[in-house]
């Protein structure tokens, strides 16, 4: 229940800004749902990028952006999100609008192949660096598990370290609180000023 509305705070966020035609990542494509949300906010005119180090999951969000006729919006690729950086065209550099990451395992899956600390710091730092201005990254984390706890540490540590000048920062915690339960960062990227 936790989990749910966390996700559905963040996919409210991000109604308030994803317009069509803008560009989207997914960083973690998981089951799809989130890649699926993106598609339809961006639309026609749009382009959403997915990421999954699991082909299992990019076979399924493919069948389900398929079924929905939404697949000429999409791109998906089976590589690390660490690698957006090298793998989204240049053109599309800066003017990122959302990324999405839904981190830890996916659902229904091997529990034993999860996010890896390291690579989501790195991919956060890339993913902050592609975004628009006035861009939005949202991060649902777990730390209930031993390798989420210390992604967990490790993306919070790194978000509240980003310069305030160009990033604002937010914590969202679930309806019941504890060291355990899911947490969903949200960061905004401010405008250059002149």
């Amino acid at each position: 229940m936790t989990r749910v509305s966390l996700t559905r705070t963040a996919h409210e966020l991000i109604e308030t800004i994803l317009r069509p035609g803008d560009r989207a990542i997914d960083a973690t494509v998981g089951n799809g749902h989130d890649t699926l949300f993106l598609a339809r906010c961006v639309g026609d005119s749009g382009r959403v990028f997915g990421f999954d180090i699991q082909s299992r999951a990019l076979r399924k969000t493919a069948d389900k952006l398929a079924q929905q006729g939404m697949t000429a919006r999409t791109a998906l690729f089976n590589v690390d999100h660490s690698q957006m950086g090298r793998t989204i065209p240049a053109d599309s550099h800066g003017k990122i609008k959302v990324t999405m990451f839904n981190l830890g395992y996916l659902p229904g899956g091997d529990k034993t192949i999860t996010t890896q600390t390291a690579n989501t710091v790195k991919a956060i730092a890339v993913a902050a660096e592609m975004a628009s201005a006035h861009g939005l990254i949202s991060i649902l984390a777990y730390p209930g598990h031993p390798e989420g706890a210390l992604e967990t540490d490790a993306v919070e540590h790194y978000l509240y370290s980003l310069p305030a000048q160009d990033y604002q920062v937010r914590t969202l915690a679930s309806q019941h609180p504890t060291p355990s339960a899911p947490r969903l960062f949200v960061v905004e990227k401010k405008p250059m000023e002149r």
